[in-house]
């Protein structure tokens, strides 16, 4: 079977290099392509370190220019800023390149319509927040103790230079867990966010009930934590070429 053909969107981001160097090191794939607004024209492995020298990618600014030079992919994996992926997502489907994104900051519906495009297009896609195994389970989890606590608030800390507050992933946490309340008279769930220097991405989910609390915590204390759950995207989305916003999907079916 043929390696999968992956471009990375923002290549030289602090997600991106992880990611680039996942997909250099496993031969299920191949990188064919790397994009990002700054260092245009470089080499990727000189960008981002890879071992075992060049590669023969060179850094591009856009899909577009990715293209034009004669770059071909079957999947783009894009964790760069809403603004940028707008821009990308479109055109990626449009190739017939299917997209994982972890980007967050769009706005409600956004990634509804991308996923459509897919469908439109026949590719798959994947618009999930947090691609964690950990994140997925915390989510998994706080929707079984939304049954029996109807109070719930959620905080979530990453470092002061993120773009985006509240987070994506606690965004979705409070979408799943009122939409867990089903007939529970709860109020809505409130979100707190934090931002300071030495936190990476951290979020806590907390029950309040008669006599005591619960919390479920997820600690990401590395950004490789999210390169297994998009690896296993990809070839769940090239395979069933269908379309996912929460790792659940991807993992059990639901």
């Amino acid at each position: 079977m043929q390696p999968i053909r992956v471009v990375v969107a923002g290549a030289t981001g602090k997600v991106g290099r992880e990611l680039v160097r996942a997909v250099h090191r496993d031969q299920g794939f191949v990188l064919t392509g790397a994009l990002a607004a700054d260092q245009p024209g470089r080499e990727v492995a000189e960008a981002v370190g890879l071992e075992g020298g060049a590669t023969g990618v060179l850094i591009q600014p856009s899909l577009e220019a990715f293209l034009q030079a004669g770059g071909q992919a079957d999947l783009l994996i894009d964790f760069t800023v809403a603004a940028a992926a707008r821009q990308t997502i479109p055109a990626a489907i449009e190739a017939g390149i299917a997209p994982v994104v972890g980007t967050t900051g769009f706005e409600p519906g956004e990634t509804q319509g991308f996923a459509e495009r897919c469908r439109t297009r026949g590719v798959g896609g994947a618009f999930i927040a947090n691609y964690a195994v950990g994140v997925m389970l915390m989510m998994r989890f706080a929707e079984e103790a939304r049954r029996f606590f109807p109070h719930v608030e959620v905080i979530e800390m990453h470092h002061n230079t993120k773009l985006d507050a509240p987070s994506g992933t606690a965004l979705r946490t409070k979408e799943r867990l009122e939409r867990a309340a089903g007939d529970l008279a709860a109020p809505p769930v409130a979100v707190h966010s934090v931002r300071l220097p030495g936190l990476v991405a951290h979020q806590e989910v907390i029950f309040g009930g008669p006599g005591q609390t619960l919390t479920i915590r997820h600690d990401a204390p590395s950004r490789e934590a999210y390169v297994p759950g998009v690896l296993m995207t990809a070839k769940w989305v090239l395979k069933t070429k269908q379309v996912a916003f929460d790792l659940e999907t991807v993992a059990f079916g639901r």
